[in-house]
């Protein structure tokens, strides 16, 4: 994405950074509504009538009732009393409330650019506006598999409905990148490093919503063992190489743990390569990413030692953000090495 109109292209800029703030607060929202057990306060997709909150005592014990009918009140929150759930049921609204405000802040300039620029211009903008219109889906599809025969969401619709998120976010800053972001002439690596680095923290995502989705971390807590054993004493290690392993806590916090050092290993791999052969060009970021991958792990345990206490939990949550935003830069940098400028 190309744009010779520098006013244009400021404005842009400046919009897709406002864009990425927002949707990491929508990120670290949704990781709150998990954490807090709110994600099923609002029962209903109300995509227009659910803008406002409820302004009145009717509407408010009619969104109580129709919670009183789900598995989770039923079988968990029964004795809940309706300013309980007026706790719960903020955070699920201010959830909703800030994926409409991201599609609306989204939509409205993209056209306006696109009148201006013209529709191919932006195309990529107008791909990363389709996936936000599906993580609305895949959110309600998610909420949907937890109001019925059981008493939370889908671990896995909710590993798909972070996953979009992070998927947003990359391609947001990858675009502010090619705006804004010339590299230095250097040697760069093969393609395929960075990219799999990328993979490995997406496959660590996607076990740590699986992690968050169970409830996973409230138990083992203990570290570098679990409990007194480096493997799960609940559990057999042939149970590991079954797909059911995915919907067991003590493994899905195990292939938690295990990644998180696979990344760690795989990383020093990396710098290691980076300063052998003295890729000049990276040494910035690699110390950015190795900063943050630290913090991350760290954050980790912490949150694993303290039972996935909020604060904890929310913090290891809102580093992976940066994290992913580091390791974006570290490709964008090894994919636009020797490049001509304007491309």
């Amino acid at each position: 994405m190309y744009i010779e109109n520098k006013v244009l292209k400021k404005y842009i800029s400046h919009w897709l950074v406002a864009m990425f703030w927002i949707i990491s607060i929508m990120i670290v929202v949704g990781g709150l509504t998990r954490l807090t057990d709110s994600g099923l306060s609002i029962t209903e997709w109300q995509l227009f009538s659910g803008f406002l909150p409820p302004l009145k005592a009717a509407d408010w014990e009619n969104y109580f009732n129709l919670y009183k009918k789900i598995p989770e009140y039923e079988l968990q929150n029964y004795e809940m009393t309706l300013q309980e759930f007026k706790i719960i049921f903020w955070w699920e609204w201010a959830h909703r409330f800030l994926g409409r405000l991201i599609g609306l802040s989204f939509l409205i300039p993209l056209v306006f650019f696109s009148i201006k620029l013209g529709f191919k211009k932006l195309i990529n903008l107008y791909y990363i506006f389709f996936l936000i219109c599906f993580q609305g889906f895949i959110g309600w599809y998610m909420v949907s598999s937890g109001l019925v025969d059981r008493v939370d969401v889908s671990h896995f619709r909710l590993s798909v409905h972070l996953l979009v998120a992070f998927i947003i976010l990359s391609l947001i800053i990858w675009n502010y990148l090619r705006l804004n972001h010339q590299v230095s002439n250097g040697n760069k690596m093969s393609f395929y490093i960075p990219f799999i680095f990328i993979f490995l923290i997406f496959c660590q995502i996607a076990i740590g919503a699986f992690v968050s989705g169970m409830d996973a971390g409230k138990i083992y807590n203990t570290w570098p063992l679990m409990g007194s054993a480096f493997f799960p004493d609940d559990n057999e290690l042939v149970n590991l190489f079954n797909f059911e392993a995915f919907s067991d806590p003590s493994l899905v916090q195990f292939m938690h743990r295990n990644l998180a050092y696979l990344i760690l290993i795989f990383y020093f791999f990396i710098l290691a390569e980076v300063y052998k052969k003295k890729l000049k060009v990276f040494f910035n970021v690699i110390k950015i990413v190795g900063f943050l991958l630290i913090v991350q792990v760290v954050l980790g345990i912490l949150t694993l030692l303290y039972g996935a206490q909020i604060f904890l939990a929310s913090m290891h949550q809102i580093s992976s953000i940066f994290l992913v935003s580091s390791c974006i830069y570290f490709l964008y940098v090894n994919t636009r090495a020797n490049l001509p400028p304007s491309n």
